[in-house]
């Protein structure tokens, strides 16, 4: 079948792991003669990349096939990813669904595509998770000044709250090799800045994917990656996306603080600050650990900014314990929250767990988190401010500005210039405007 000046559309949900994956197939398309559009355009196929983590997922898809029939009633409507791997069955009963692919066919994708003709009821096509035992490397490009570089897939740990094992499988990996071809080819596309990938990419090497071979023994960790892509001199910037606490070696602290490339930037799950409600949720670390972590960044790079990722309602969570949390992060050096509210989700340990928290009470403890995250993210831009730092900006024109991050993330403004799209610029941080960002001022010209 000709796909030549057929039409495409993508809409991913959830994380940068899934936004590389979605790029990587789009670009399957184009090699095929498919013609990207933008969602809101009508297409003649639309595929909707999904997320396990995401709440409400069943209703959230409905309603973006609905969004995309509306478009074009007889487009071929393909789902894949997290979601599509855990709820099968559920997604094929959307009206107007043709295909439903899990975790190892999402990239076969092309092969399910039919355009003669809608489905009176869904395809489904996926494995059993054990059978996701290979590595599919991805990357985006295209789409914005940074791109999001996949070099590990999947998760050994059993946290009890978690779906992505199973919507995923167990941990594997690329290559190092790979990953540093990956990375010279988003480099000859014009991006600067690499954000690494993962669903646990501190685990990197492990079921590394070796000439046709899914192995199981690690024959180089994320450490010896990181020391590998600081030498690529094509690239500005390698940022870590999020790394689990007790993966984060002294000895990737102590490089990122020296290198010449990786950003003084961390994100760091915790999930919870109390320690009973961590070892309910089969993390592999307590507090104090977290606390030595954000300490030893502290101590090399003062300005580092530090994300951290928490859970809020989790079963047998007491306000006691909240509390605990909650001061915890107060008294951490630290500087954004990513807040979650705990959701059961089906084939979960948690799920059984007693002591359930009402919902009212997880939306309050979320909005005290949310709170505190903004607190704290206001402190940290004041400390930044007149201090100089280079910003590589972002090229959208959005009522006169243009927004791009320094570094150590902060997310800067300034009026509009073509002539810095995409350019590494040194500035001066001055104030923080009613969004939130800080505006600036050019410090010199374009540094390159």
């Amino acid at each position: 079948m000709s796909f030549l000046n057929k039409t495409v559309a993508f809409h991913t949900l959830g994380c940068k792991l899934n936004f590389s994956e979605t790029s990587t197939i789009a670009r399957m398309f184009q090699e095929k003669g498919f013609i990207k559009k933008t969602f809101n355009e009508p297409a003649d196929v639309y595929v909707i990349n999904t997320c396990s983590v995401t709440e409400n997922a069943d209703k959230e898809c409905k309603l973006i096939v609905k969004n995309a029939l509306a478009q074009n009633p007889e487009a071929f409507i393909a789902v894949v990813g997290c979601y599509a791997q855990l709820k099968p069955e559920e997604i094929s009963n959307i009206a107007g669904v043709d295909v439903v692919l899990g975790a190892t066919e999402k990239f076969k994708l092309l092969n399910y595509i039919s355009l003669s003709t809608k489905h009176t009821h869904a395809q489904i096509h996926n494995c059993e998770i054990e059978e996701a035992d290979f590595f599919v490397g991805a990357y985006s490009v295209g789409d914005r000044t940074r791109s999001f570089l996949k070099v590990q897939d999947g998760c050994d740990y059993s946290c009890t709250f978690c779906t992505i094992p199973l919507a995923r499988g167990k941990s594997r990996s690329d290559t190092i090799e790979n990953v540093l071809e990956n990375a010279q080819k988003i480099a000859e596309s014009g991006v600067k800045e690499i954000v690494l990938t993962g669903v646990n990419i501190g685990d990197f090497g492990y079921g590394q994917f070796i000439d046709g071979d899914s192995r199981k023994k690690k024959e180089y960790n994320f450490f010896d990656l990181v020391k590998k892509l600081d030498e690529l001199a094509s690239i500005e910037r390698f940022r870590i996306s999020s790394i689990e606490p007790n993966l984060l070696k002294d000895e990737i602290i102590d490089f990122v603080a020296t290198s010449k490339r990786f950003v003084p930037h961390f994100h760091i799950p915790l999930q919870s600050g109390s320690n009973a409600i961590l070892k309910a949720m089969k993390r592999r670390y307590v507090r104090e650990l977290y606390s030595e972590r954000v300490s030893k960044i502290r101590s090399l790079m003062p300005d580092c900014c530090i994300g951290v990722d928490v859970i809020v309602g989790f079963p047998g969570e007491t306000e006691e314990r909240f509390m605990e949390t909650y001061s915890f992060l107060n008294n951490l050096d630290i500087s954004y929250l990513h807040v979650f509210t705990y959701s059961e989700r089906d084939n979960t340990e948690a799920v059984a767990l007693p002591n359930a928290v009402p919902m009212a009470e997880r939306k309050r403890r979320n909005k005290m988190l949310r709170i505190l995250s903004a607190k704290k993210l206001r402190a940290f831009y004041e400390k930044q401010k007149g201090k100089v730092a280079e910003v590589i900006f972002e090229t959208e024109n959005k009522n006169g500005f243009m927004y791009g991050f320094t570094q150590n993330y902060v997310k800067t403004k300034i009026p509009f210039d073509t002539e810095l799209c995409n350019r590494t610029t040194q500035v001066t941080l001055g104030e923080i405007d009613e969004e939130g960002h800080m505006t600036c001022s050019l410090k010199q010209a374009v540094v390159r």
